[in-house]
């Protein structure tokens, strides 16, 4: 187990693979740790130095009192990389893990080389949905939005599984303050602007039956990056790294090789 104090708080990290090799940074979503990757990663070449860790308020992570700031979680993940000394890295961002690198991006293009935008947007929802969300969270717990959830996150067929339980225990057991304090970064978070100026190589992934980032507003966000690749995965919700990971690892792994990342 790592835990790398970064000043204000404690951070859960993980390394795979090669520590000398290509560095992939990956960051999760609301509601999730980094076990969202556990299928993806051993699908990857060898030879990449693979990092994961559980954002503020997720995981093993430190859970501060929210509400979060998105310059808050911009720096968790810039503190992460300096202390692991990651330069020139491909990062990999699923939902407000996307938001993560878009603003990383934006601030140390000497970390950030390359992004991976997976189901994920410049803007996600609306301040006043997020208010009504964590109002609910905060009255009923997280169990109150679990079956909801379950729904935007998984296809129909995956939500039929026994591992679609899992997941589900993992959403219900993260903190509630970690929840709603991450929820709140979402709400004031519109890296429209910003992310317009960004001209780095990017891929842009969405699933099919995503529910909570639909393949439009993601396909948006791909519109805005000058020369990103845009991916639709069949068959997946939210979270294709878990329902589809030998396409994500195909898909994910061309566009490593594409950029001489591999």
């Amino acid at each position: 187990m790592n835990i790398l104090d970064i000043g204000d708080i404690n951070l859960h990290w993980r390394e795979d693979g090669d520590p000398s090799g290509a560095p992939v940074v990956f960051a999760n979503s609301l509601g999730t740790d980094f076990r969202m990757w556990d299928r993806l990663v051993p699908l990857l070449p060898q030879g990449l130095r693979l990092i994961r860790y559980d954002k503020r308020g997720h995981g093993l992570s430190s859970c501060p009192q929210g509400p979060y700031a998105m310059g808050a979680l911009v720096r968790d993940a810039e503190r992460l990389c300096d202390a692991l000394n990651v330069k020139d890295c491909v990062f990999v961002g699923l939902s407000v893990g996307g938001l993560i690198a878009q603003g990383l991006a934006v601030k140390r293009l000497d970390i950030v080389r390359a992004m991976v935008l997976s189901n994920t947007a410049a803007k996600i929802g609306t301040a006043q949905m997020w208010t009504d969300r964590t109002a609910a969270i905060r009255e009923g717990g997280l169990e109150s939005i679990a079956d909801a959830m379950m729904e935007r996150w998984f296809s129909k067929p995956f939500r039929q599984t026994e591992e679609m339980q899992g997941w589900r225990a993992m959403l219900t057991r993260q903190p509630v303050e970690g929840y709603c304090g991450v929820a709140a970064a979402i709400a004031g978070t519109d890296f429209i602007t910003p992310t317009s100026g960004l001209t780095l190589p990017t891929l842009v992934i969405a699933g099919s039956e995503d529910g909570a980032t639909p393949p439009d507003l993601v396909r948006e966000t791909s519109d805005l990056i000058r020369g990103a690749r845009f991916n639709l995965i069949r068959g997946a919700g939210h979270l294709p790294p878990v329902e589809k990971p030998e396409e994500y690892a195909r898909v994910l792994t061309e566009f490593l090789t594409s950029i001489g990342h591999v």
